[in-house]
This record gives C-alpha cells, structure tokens and sequence, in this order.
C-alpha cells in the first residue's frame, strides 16, 4: 500500500484529498498549515484563542465517509445573526479545543465524527501567524491582512513566522515514511509555504526519500504571484522546502472565457507552462480543471477563486505517477 501524504491547506487540498479517497490500496494523510486568520477562523482564533481550524476542517470532510448530511453540516456557513459568517465545522473544532485541552484529541474525535479514510495532521501545534516581507519594504503579519492586500504589486521578499513553532512530531514521521508527498495546488504563500516554516519541517522534507509531486496552480494571485509562471512557482517553493521538485503536474485544458475575463479583472492571469524545458523535473500534462464557474457561498464574505482543478480528473492522473 503506498503511503501517500497531502501537503498544505484549504480548497486545493480539498480537491486533491477528495479524488485520492475514492482509492483504497492508498494509506492517505494530509499534513495541514496552521496559520490561517481570515474569516471565520480569524475571528475564533482572536475570540477564544484557539487553533486555526479551517483547513483542518477542510481535510477532515474531504476525506470524510460518512453521510452526506454530515459532510455538509461541517461545511455549513451561517448566514444570519451573531454566528453569521462562521463556519459550523469551524465552531466545533474550536468547541472541542475548549473543552480537550489537546489538539490531537480534537482531531482524534472529530476524525471518528466524520468517518474520514486516512489522517489529518495538523503540521504545528503551536500558535503562531504568518509574516511577510515585500520587496517594496512594507511588512504585513496575519494571513488575513496578506490576503487582503492585493495593492502592493513589488512581491514578497520572504516570508515567515511571527513566533517559532514547533513541526508535529507526527507530521514529520509522517512526511519521513511517505512514498509520495503531493504538493498543492493552493496559494503558493498563504497555504503551502507555510506549512514548511515550523522547525523539524524542512530537515524532514531534506532527508525523505518521498517523491515530491507539485501540483502546480492554474491562475496567479495578485499581490503575491503576481506575473509567476509555472516555474517562477516551483523556483520559490524550493528555496523554502531546501530540495528539488521531482515531479511537476500542470493543466493543459482551455480555461472558458468567461472565466478568465473574470479574472483578469481582479488582475490575474493563467500560469504559463515554462517547465517543459526543464530537465531535472518530470512534467505530467493533462486536462485536469472543472470547466464549470465555482459558485461561491453566498454567506461567505470572503473573496474566493471561481476555478478549480477537477478532484476525479487530477486524482486519475496522480494515480498514473504514483503507480508508474
């Protein structure tokens, strides 16, 4: 059975995660970020002091068994009253914390809740926020703010944490007996980058004998990989993650009209492919996007990308690296 280890956090480790479930000769896991502070994890995170819990969350139900109704219920935003905006997984995580006092537990018994195939690996247990630096000099903490500033075109210069955490010592024996380690997709500096910051985390990704597999993103992000091209993307992650690449995995489909006018008014465009030139690293091309618009949540405040890779597709294709 391949050991198989999901790295980073929100929507694109969602849509990996949920495409890998559906094979079972997979032990799978996810070694999540712990950084995130906007929307509702930001506001649980300053009211009660918790742990960041919408990426864990995120992991939890995509690879989830159980019922429906369930998978929902922990993805259920609210839209009215003193609760609008957060999430319910969210607001359970965070009520389990209160009363555990140990975040394995919360994970433990939120796993057991949902049924999930596979584990869910928080990649620090420490309580810490991201901090950038960009190249104009202006220096921003909390993933939120970073987000948010779409106006500071100069690039990031370097990022880190703002207080040192700890790597899980289950996330690095995690990360050191895996046969395959999936990289992304997800914002190159908000959801990926960081789960390499905590300590024991690069030495781990140095000394494993993993295959590194880097799903490359479709679009750019303003403010932070403004202009990136494929391999401006893979250059980056490897000067945080201390080794190469072995394999990279990009789209090769038409992304609809529609679609790319939208973003190209919020100032972002696809990620050129300049990788096939590169000879140290495999590149694995293929129609691997969901064609169709991504309709955003209506009680969600937060502006989200309309385009996704396609779970069954990307993970069709994974599958065909990982047996080959």
């Amino acid at each position: 059975m391949k050991k198989v280890t999901v790295i980073g956090g929100g929507t694109g480790t969602f849509v990996v995660l949920s495409g890998l479930k559906e094979y079972d000769e997979l032990d799978l896991a996810s070694v999540v970020t712990m950084t995130d502070s906007g929307g509702s994890t930001g506001r649980l995170r300053d009211q009660l002091g918790v742990l960041p819990p919408g990426d864990i969350r995120q992991s939890l139900v995509a690879l989830s068994e159980a019922s429906e109704l369930w998978r929902n219920l922990f993805l259920y935003r609210f839209g009215k009253g003193d609760l609008r905006g957060h999430n319910f997984g969210n607001i359970f995580l965070s009520a389990l914390e209160k009363i555990s006092g140990d975040y394995r537990e919360v994970v433990k018994v939120a796993s057991y809740v949902l049924k999930t195939r596979g584990k869910v690996i928080p990649v620090t247990l420490d309580k810490t926020h991201l901090r950038v630096v960009y190249n104009s000099g202006k220096i921003l903490e909390g993933e939120g703010k970073i987000d948010e500033n779409t106006a500071d075109l100069s690039g990031i210069k370097k990022i880190e944490l703002t207080k040192r955490a700890r790597g899980n010592s289950e996330a690095i024996e995690r990360i050191l007996t895996s046969d395959v380690i999936i990289i992304g997709p997800g914002d190159l500096y908000t959801s990926i980058i960081p789960v390499l910051l905590p300590d024991g985390i690069k030495k781990a990704f140095i000394k494993t004998r993993a295959r590194l597999i880097y799903v490359v993103n479709l679009m750019t992000k303003k403010g932070q990989t403004t202009n990136f091209t494929a391999l401006d993307h893979l250059l980056e992650l490897e000067r945080y993650i201390g080794r190469k690449i072995d394999i990279a995995v990009v789209n090769n489909s038409p992304i609809p009209k529609e679609i790319l006018d939208w973003y190209k008014r919020h100032g972002e465009k696809v990620v050129d492919n300049d990788l096939n030139n590169l000879k140290r690293i495999e590149v694995y091309e293929g129609d691997i996007i969901y064609k169709n618009k991504v309709r955003k949540n209506k009680n969600d405040k937060l502006m989200r990308s309309i385009m996704r890779h396609d779970s069954k597709k990307l993970a069709e294709l994974l599958m065909k690296i990982i047996h080959g």
